[in-house]
């Protein structure tokens, strides 16, 4: 990554970054690279998932207000090797973001013998076939369930995605930008 980040700002070339688990370090070296051209960065590429990113801070605000409690449960194939993935720590993160970082993550619930903390955000992840990706955000509430879910059958959606933020991209001042710009833009 740092070679390819040294790359683009010798040419003066935008770098669409779609990667989770950077180190300390890396981040920084894209923050660097962001004050000489333009980077956008993203934890996932599809339109559909960034799309969901805002809804859920919507429904956040509202739900996790009225004491609904949050799920979230991420299924992919069986060959991914981290778990939970960064989709859905990133969606996590975005929920927390709307709520000014009130809560935190538990992750296996099969170890905690007690009763659910209302600060905390439930994630659960399957590994089987070939499931490309699906992410249920799930609020529960009394009496009421209120479950936005995401379904990617193919990586060619994370393609369309990287092409659309290349173009959003195209002609930007250097900075940092995100998939929220592109759908917001």
């Amino acid at each position: 990554m740092e070679g390819l980040l040294h790359y683009s700002i010798e040419k003066q070339i935008p770098v669409v970054l779609c990667t989770t688990g950077l180190t300390e370090d890396q981040v920084k070296l894209v923050e660097e690279a962001s004050r000489q051209v333009a980077v956008l960065r993203s934890a996932n590429m599809s339109l559909g998932v960034n799309l969901l990113m805002k809804l859920i801070k919507d429904a956040a605000l509202v739900l996790a207000g009225a004491g609904f409690d949050i799920e979230i449960l991420e299924k992919h194939h069986n060959k991914k090797l981290d778990a939970p993935s960064g989709t859905a720590l990133a969606l996590a993160d975005s929920i927390n973001e709307a709520m000014d970082q009130e809560f935190h993550y538990v992750y296996d619930r099969s170890q905690v013998r007690k009763a659910r903390d209302k600060k905390e955000i439930g994630i659960s992840a399957v590994r089987g076939g070939t499931i490309v990706g699906e992410h249920d955000v799930i609020f529960a509430g009394t009496d009421e369930v209120v479950t936005f879910q995401h379904t990617a059958y193919s990586k060619a959606i994370f393609a369309r995605g990287a092409v659309s933020a290349a173009k959003f991209l195209a002609g930007k001042k250097p900075g940092l930008y995100t998939m929220k710009d592109v759908i917001e833009n």
